[in-house]
């Protein structure tokens, strides 16, 4: 056997059986039996281990990894040497796409690393911490969703932040969310202390602003997409005054209404808008319709006025050139012209008589009148006409 086997003894020298055999430990002596490797005799003749001879061997083996010896000057530098390279190594450190690094250097803020794989001073000279840029945070007022994250399902409702007032000095309920996420990471963990409460309490004092400049009509109907981006620049360059490092990425309202304790007044008001603008609006198409008639039989008389009075003025200074006329031909032969007055003059007023023509010498002696009905013969003649 490779441990030459001597007179029966095992592996460790001693010899078999009871009588006094060594085990791996040693055989102890006299008539006691085996030791315990704890420094008596166990069954089996079991001796305890040689500390000196361990602790030799241990120093055997550092020699052999530090040729000067622990001791030695060598040995110490080497052993620096390695702690040193092992210490800045530990100085590597990444940075994933979704995060930012802030690196700090005995607790101060000195500087922003990208992602990738970066390098600071070891510990405890710089450390560095990793937030997260890219994940969009929510933020809920006026409600508490049970899964933070849909409008749907049970809610509990805050309203010390969702009664508002609006520029009419009317009260709103308005319920609404903030999507926001992490701009600068150095800003975000060094000048908020509760970032989350922070934009909370911007973002209900931005809406109350812009609610406050509003009719109610308006926040209920087409000015809410104004209030909301109104809203975000409000709150968007009150974080930028406080160095929070925060971006609002949207400011959404969920729910406008009525306070429950007025809702039935306000439908009642509002029912009484919608009959006065219905009132209104026929009214104004009364109107629309009686006004342009009106104007335009308005502009009809007048027209007709400024005709009449043409007419009249044409008529009177015709009637003026034609007695100048008569009167310069009357101062030229007074005889012809007055005979031409006078025709003219009897035309105008036996025009429209009856006219009975009776010859004198005509009267026989037999009675008869001799009569020419010249208003018949006309009528004859015009209705013989074609």
């Amino acid at each position: 056997m490779p441990w030459q086997n001597q007179g029966g003894g095992g592996p460790w020298g001693g010899g078999g059986g009871n009588s006094g055999g060594g085990g791996p430990w040693g055989s102890g002596s006299g008539g006691g039996g085996p030791k315990s490797p704890w420094g008596g005799r166990g069954p089996g003749g079991i001796q305890p281990p040689d500390l000196e001879d361990i602790l030799r061997k241990g120093q055997d083996r550092m020699r052999r990894i530090f040729p000067g010896g622990v001791g030695g000057a060598r040995g110490v530098g080497f052993a620096i040497l390695i702690g040193l390279v092992l210490w800045l190594a530990s100085g590597f450190y990444r940075v994933a796409p979704d995060e930012q690094g802030v690196v700090l250097r005995f607790g101060q803020w000195v500087r922003t690393a990208t992602p990738g794989l970066n390098y600071h001073l070891p510990k405890p000279i710089e450390s560095v911490l990793t937030p997260n840029v890219t994940r969009e945070n929510r933020i809920e007022i006026g409600f508490r969703s049970s899964d933070g994250s849909s409008r749907q399902g049970p809610r509990r409702e805050v309203q010390d932040e969702a009664l508002m007032l609006t520029g009419d000095e009317n009260i709103v309920d308005i319920k609404f969310v903030v999507f926001w996420r992490v701009k600068d990471a150095g800003q975000y963990v060094f000048n908020v202390r509760q970032p989350e409460t922070t934009v909370k309490a911007a973002a209900e004092s931005a809406l109350r602003e812009s609610v406050g400049q509003k009719p109610i009509q308006s926040v209920f109907t087409e000015g809410r997409a104004q209030i909301e981006q109104q809203t975000v620049e409000l709150l968007q360059r009150l974080l930028d005054d406080y160095k929070a490092g925060i971006e609002i990425r949207q400011v959404q309202l969920l729910e406008v209404d009525p306070p429950t304790q007025v809702v039935d007044a306000f439908n009642e008001v509002q029912r009484a808008r919608a009959d006065k603008e219905r009132l209104r609006n026929e009214a104004d198409a009364y109107r629309n319709d009686v006004v342009p008639r009106a104007r335009g039989e308005a502009e009809k008389l007048i027209q007709e006025a400024r005709a009449y009075r043409e007419e009249v003025v044409a008529r009177a200074t015709g009637d003026a050139q034609r007695f100048k006329s008569i009167y310069e031909a009357y101062k030229v032969n007074k005889d012809v012209t007055t005979q031409r007055i006078y025709l003219e003059t009897m035309e105008e007023i036996l025009r429209g008589a009856q006219k009975v023509v009776i010859e004198k010498q005509a009267g026989g002696s037999g009675g008869v009148l001799p009569y020419l009905p010249l208003p018949e013969l006309r009528k004859k003649a015009e209705e013989k006409k074609p």
